[in-house]
């Protein structure tokens, strides 16, 4: 079974859909396997998330089975590997899953809990992961969730909440091991704080085989020009922002998700794009904060707390992030048309703003 492209229903962002029908008979008969000792496995509830999801085909849906006499139900959600108009140069399918699986383990930071990898395309046309649902909400990029949706609607003290927690929990990936996350060392390349920028100097040859993005390309030269003297080791997590938090009922995170893009590449990677992303969503759009949500000066304030390793240098890491997010967008617009309220500008025109007011 492959993925089509079909009619979308509004907010669905997923790079490809498919039959649900279909998709619910073959995910059965296939956790029927999984689960030996269950009975009448059933399937219900398949849906796509709504304004999140853009890089993985990602299917939310409920399986109930009879186990030991006894009536069963669980919450799952299925990831399957993208084979068309990827997003990232790197495969890191199977590591997402590696590194989900660690989180879990060390108990250090909230994520689903991985059930099953399966790397045979023959079912769904692609390697496919399935993991525990979690219960919550998610504060969607599409339209920005500082201008409508339920956290405009919460209380500022539940936002404060949100917001805390949201941001310990990206402090506390600093704490696991970096002994247990080796898996994550690219074949053949870099490790430490240069995998990073060996990535990106990669994803740039990618989406401009013919050297055309030169402005894009200059700043990428200014940017190593000027690496900062900072460089904590850590783990990236690759897309720290709150909209890759499930937020639940009690304001606190339920989880932590989408974990497409992992590295040893550094600790203040993650920080600089949540604070770029969280500027994007309000400032850069002329929407005021949100009452009861973390300035920048807190944000970094409360990581540098919990993580125990120092901000010094953010300015430089923040613009990095700005330039990751302009080669994404090059990459992104090639193939697919944006949701509403995705602003984007001219390939390497913000950046060489930024770089421009760091004197680089």
């Amino acid at each position: 079974m492959s993925a089509t492209i079909k009619a979308r229903e509004p907010g669905i962002v997923a790079p490809a859909i498919r039959d649900l029908d279909e998709l619910g008979a073959a995910l059965t008969a296939w956790l029927g396997k999984q689960m030996p000792q269950a009975r009448d496995v059933a399937i219900q509830n398949l849906d796509y998330p709504r304004g999140a999801g853009m890089s993985h085909e990602t299917i939310l849906f409920d399986a109930s089975w009879i186990e030991d006499g006894v009536p069963r139900s669980r919450g799952m959600v299925v990831r399957i590997k993208p084979l068309r108009n990827t997003v990232f140069l790197d495969d890191l399918f199977d590591r997402q899953y590696q590194i989900m699986q660690l989180m879990h383990d060390t108990g250090l930071v909230r994520v689903a809990e991985p059930l099953w990898f399966e790397e045979d395309a023959a079912l769904l046309g692609a390697a496919f992961f399935v993991m525990e649902k979690k219960a919550g909400r998610v504060a969607v990029s599409y339209p920005p969730y500082s201008r409508e949706g339920w956290l405009v609607e919460t209380a500022p003290a539940d936002r404060r909440t949100a917001w805390e927690d949201s941001v310990r929990q990206l402090a506390l990936i600093q704490h696991v091991p970096l002994a247990k996350a080796q898996f994550l060392t690219l074949p053949g390349g870099p490790v430490g704080f240069d995998q990073e920028s060996d990535r990106w100097r990669r994803f740039l040859d990618w989406i401009d085989p013919q050297g055309q993005q030169q402005l894009l390309r200059n700043s990428f030269d200014r940017l190593l020009a000027g690496t900062p003297a900072n460089r904590p080791e850590g783990i990236v997590w690759g897309d720290a922002r709150i909209g890759n938090m499930m937020i639940g009922p009690d304001f606190k995170v339920a989880a932590v998700m989408d974990w497409e893009q992992p590295s040893l590449g550094g600790a203040l990677h993650d920080l600089a794009w949540w604070l770029v992303h969280d500027h994007g969503q309000t400032v850069r759009q002329g929407i005021p904060r949100l009452d009861g949500m973390g300035s920048r000066e807190e944000t970094i304030a409360l990581w540098s707390e919990v993580s125990g390793k120092s901000a010094a240098d953010i300015e430089w890491y923040e613009a990095f992030a700005s330039f990751k997010m302009e080669c994404l967008s090059v990459r992104m617009t090639s193939f697919r048309e944006m949701p509403s309220g995705m602003a984007y500008t001219a390939p390497g025109t913000g950046i060489s703003k930024v770089l421009d007011e760091m004197g680089l």
